[in-house]
């Protein structure tokens, strides 16, 4: 598990550049360790951004390693299919269309009307 100083420092370099830390993820893919970096930024993320939180990054991580083990570092946008895992994701997305999966009630697909930190409003065709 990573320490909390050291998001807070990510979280600070990102926006140093322009951009929101969106989320942190750590995957596996072919027997290699991604350390994965996903930002958001007002009119979209481009490569250059990427490569510069990248190169900020870099340094900082070499000094104050996130894990134990190697892993390769990747800087990326969450992409359209982002999944939405706090509040904060769903106050980001208000205005678009959501795809939610309820226990026991199922898929819901709507117009993410409005979010805060304990509820959501979603509008549906049906």
């Amino acid at each position: 598990m990573m320490k909390n100083d050291i998001r807070d420092n990510i979280e600070k370099v990102v926006e140093s550049l322009g951009a929101s830390l969106y989320d942190i993820e750590v995957v596996s893919e072919f027997d290699e360790t991604i350390f994965r970096i996903m930002i958001t930024k007002q009119g979209g993320v481009n490569l250059d951004d990427c490569a510069q939180i990248s190169r900020e990054l870099s340094p900082f991580l070499d000094v104050n390693p996130p894990m134990e083990n190697e892993y390769r570092l990747e800087v990326s946008s969450p992409g359209i299919e982002r999944k939405l895992m706090n509040p904060k994701h769903f106050i980001q997305s208000i205005g678009e269309k959501v795809k939610l999966k309820i226990a026991d009630v199922g898929q819901i697909i709507g117009l993410l009307k409005d979010a805060n930190e304990k509820e959501i409003v979603i509008e549906v065709n049906d």
